[in-house]
């Protein structure tokens, strides 16, 4: 996938549905994620935010290498099964928020994407714009 279609996920009205239907035919061909990792979707701004703010190509770029959200698109068997995280879980389409650095960068069908242990995992998130990283 050239990457200014990368940008059209972006520009989606519903980025969720157009990053997951650019990946898709790629999933069947990762039919496992080991142990206690997950997959997860990179989320990219587009050029303008919920709340007004302008986005530019490269603020998107960077996102590539710095974005914070991610929509999971699949785990391992162990993820969350340690005692310590009981009652917590993700589940296939959550956005989730996480620490860039903590994730081994991937592209699928072109798309960026992480795969981060599930200790990394900081948050769910209901709305990826609410996650920033700027001063």
């Amino acid at each position: 996938m050239p990457r200014a279609a990368v940008y059209d996920i972006a520009e989606a009205s519903d980025p969720k549905k157009a990053l997951l239907d650019a990946i898709a035919p790629a999933l069947p061909k990762i039919p496992h994620i080991f142990s206690a990792r997950i997959l997860v979707g990179l989320y990219i701004r587009p050029s303008k935010t919920k709340g007004g703010v302008y986005v530019t190509d490269k603020e998107k770029k960077e996102d590539i290498y710095q974005g914070a959200v991610g929509v999971v698109l699949k785990k391992g068997p162990l993820v969350f099964k340690d005692e310590r995280f009981e009652g917590q879980d993700v589940n296939i389409g959550d956005w989730v928020a996480f620490i860039p650095g903590d994730g081994r960068r991937i592209q699928l069908n072109g798309v960026d994407c992480r795969i981060i242990e599930d200790t990394m995992i900081q948050a769910i998130v209901s709305d990826p714009e609410i996650v920033t990283h700027r001063q």
